[in-house]
């Protein structure tokens, strides 16, 4: 595991005064898994990456515009590591074995809590059919799963789903999609109603299909959020 990104996580009360506040930059914590889609991670985290200004806040929990880049953190499930190559990524990328070498007693720090508390925002791209079935479950049976089932409601959490045709149009998607939405999670909506390749030989409705930015991202709509 590489160290942890730019420093340990402060604990809950220990920031600065009010009168001093630190400026930082935007933490985006950006969740993957087992979709073809996740090809594109490398070009997604570049594209969070080139963000030349974004949102953060300061100890008065407002919203503030620095004219600073932002951090990435990956956090990766198993399967979907088929699918890239963790050379190709330039941020720290963490997986199910961090969880359980970073714990060893007590005292130690749990890794999904730590990283729920560093990021201010999360993004989960691709979000596939088993992972979405998980989540909209309660289910927590790895490390991003886990991430999400303690995610802290007030920050944003954003998902783009990504699944063959034949799982998109089951009716439980639909259920699960909606599931997220009331526990206050943004889905990303679909850039048009094109459908790519799949390596089943069918078509894939996939959110991940070009290396642009997500709306969502923007200073603009985060300052919503």
């Amino acid at each position: 595991m590489e160290p942890w990104p730019a420093g340990p996580p402060m604990e809950p009360g220990s920031s600065c005064p009010a009168a001093a506040p630190v400026e930082r930059q935007f933490r985006i914590l950006v969740g993957v898994t087992g979709s073809v889609a996740a090809l594109k991670l490398p070009l997604l985290v570049s594209k969070l990456l080139d963000i030349p200004g974004l949102l953060s806040r300061d100890d008065t929990r407002l919203w503030a515009v620095l004219g600073q880049r932002v951090e990435v953190a990956v956090v990766s499930t198993e399967r979907a590591k088929h699918f890239y190559s963790s050379q190709d990524i330039p941020v720290t990328l963490y997986s199910d074995a961090d969880e359980w070498e970073m714990w060893k007693r007590r005292s130690d720090p749990v890794l999904h809590i730590e990283l729920r508390r560093w990021a201010d925002l999360m993004l989960v791209a691709p979000l596939d059919a088993n992972t979405l079935g998980k989540v909209a479950s309660g289910i927590c049976d790895n490390l991003l799963t886990c991430v999400l089932r303690a995610w802290d409601r007030s920050k944003p959490l954003l998902f783009c789903l990504a699944m063959n045709t034949a799982m998109w149009e089951h009716p439980l998607t639909a259920q699960q999609r909606d599931q997220l939405r009331v526990f206050g999670y943004t889905e990303i909506p679909h850039g048009g109603h094109g459908r790519g390749g799949h390596h089943c030989g069918q078509s894939q409705r996939s959110h991940v299909t070009a290396p642009r930015l997500p709306e969502e991202l923007s200073p603009s709509r985060v300052w919503c959020l």
